[in-house]
């Protein structure tokens, strides 16, 4: 499997492969041109209600990724859908977090290297 993670207000680059917006909200202040997303998984998305918890903080890091991975466990078709791409393409999943090493693109990634 091949996956990058990225900020999505990094430019684009041509080996980026399959862009994939994995955060529930658009990213503030970027146009869908600029942004340059081939897909957007808004539904794999930590849930709300995790996201608040978290709050970017580190140190819920680990629980944040434990509560997320159940949450992922619920979200069968765009884990495969995922896991195909990476089967077959370079995908970038792509945040608007500022935080590299703490954000939702990482956990994802994590998450489907895992299994």
């Amino acid at each position: 499997m091949s996956i990058k993670i990225k900020r999505i207000y990094d430019p684009p680059a041509a080996s980026d492969g399959h862009r994939i917006l994995v955060d529930r909200l658009w990213p503030r202040g970027l146009t869908k041109e600029r942004a340059t997303v081939d897909m957007w998984l808004k539904d794999i998305a930590p849930s709300t209600e995790l996201r608040h918890w978290f709050n970017h903080d580190p140190r819920r890091w680990r629980e944040f990724q434990r509560r997320y991975f159940l949450e992922l466990e619920e979200q069968h078709d765009n884990v495969e859908t995922l896991r195909n791409l990476a089967a077959s393409t370079q995908i970038t999943l792509l945040y608007a977090a500022k935080d590299a090493d703490h954000n939702n693109a990482a956990a994802l990634k994590t998450f489907l290297l895992r299994r």
